[in-house]
């Protein structure tokens, strides 16, 4: 039987054993046969297979969304399902990105404030509501 077994696979993808497995169950590597000793044997295009798979989780694909593409591509039906995704990978970056420079601007405050706690701030410009942290008990109730 021809084939590469699971030590070749996961060297040659860069990718450890457990995450080979654990593609398998997840359903995005077909089992693979066996040899007459019981070792899984891959056939030769699970190497690219599993780069196609690293390349897409790098561009923020989730594993679950991996998985629909690689079954949308495997129905051999033309569709535009990796464009449109494409696009809304696009837009959640975009979301993310203005998320993360908000909270950069934030922190930007703080260090500029001079800001040394949390909790309890001495800082004239504190960004921080902390008096509102600082003055109310668990229950809401003012200290």
């Amino acid at each position: 039987m021809d084939g590469l077994r699971t030590g070749e696979v996961a060297e040659q993808a860069g990718v450890n054993i457990q995450t080979l497995r654990y593609y398998e169950r997840r359903g995005l590597l077909a089992e693979p046969d066996r040899s007459n000793g019981g070792h899984r044997l891959y056939p030769p295009d699970t190497v690219a297979l599993l780069n196609v798979i690293k390349a897409a989780q790098r561009l923020g694909f989730t594993l679950d969304e991996v998985a629909d593409l690689l079954d949308a591509g495997r129905r051999r039906h033309p569709s535009a399902d990796l464009r449109q995704r494409a696009i809304e990978k696009i837009a959640e970056i975009d979301r993310k990105i203005a998320d993360l420079t908000a909270i950069r601007g934030t922190l930007t405050e703080v260090v500029d404030a001079r800001c040394d706690s949390l909790t309890n701030c001495t800082c004239t410009d504190c960004p921080i509501p902390y008096l509102t942290i600082a003055t109310t008990r668990p229950s809401g109730e003012p200290a």
